[in-house]
């Protein structure tokens, strides 16, 4: 697992949800694997659009893909997510380190 933002992974990641459409996509892979007509229904694409945005995903490592007859189902890939996941966990863990010692050292002035 990398905490470097300029990683190609994680800019892949972060290049990928920086789309509205694809933010969506995700929420809606939330309830389990989706075919795309289903993913694409009330969505403000079309199909082929949607394919599209799939596509990037699954390059990003967010979503992963299984063919069901001649449809393809995608659902969220455990291991993109835990990748994602951990970088943002990264953030909160230092600023509790910076502000445990921040207190800590606030402690010993006052004392």
């Amino acid at each position: 697992m990398t905490l470097d933002l300029l990683d190609p992974t994680m800019e892949a990641i972060f290049d990928a949800l920086g789309d509205r459409t694809r933010r969506r996509i995700i929420k809606r892979l939330e309830v389990g694997p989706l075919a795309v007509v289903e993913i694409a229904k009330g969505m403000p694409v079309a199909r082929p659009a949607i394919s599209q945005h799939l596509k990037i995903l699954k390059d990003a490592g967010l979503v992963v893909d299984r063919a069901v007859g001649n449809r393809r189902f995608y659902a969220l890939d455990p291991d993109g997510l835990v990748e994602l996941r951990s970088f943002v966990e990264s953030f909160w863990t230092d600023a509790l380190t910076r502000f445990v010692k921040f207190a800590e050292s606030g402690l010993e002035a006052v004392e």
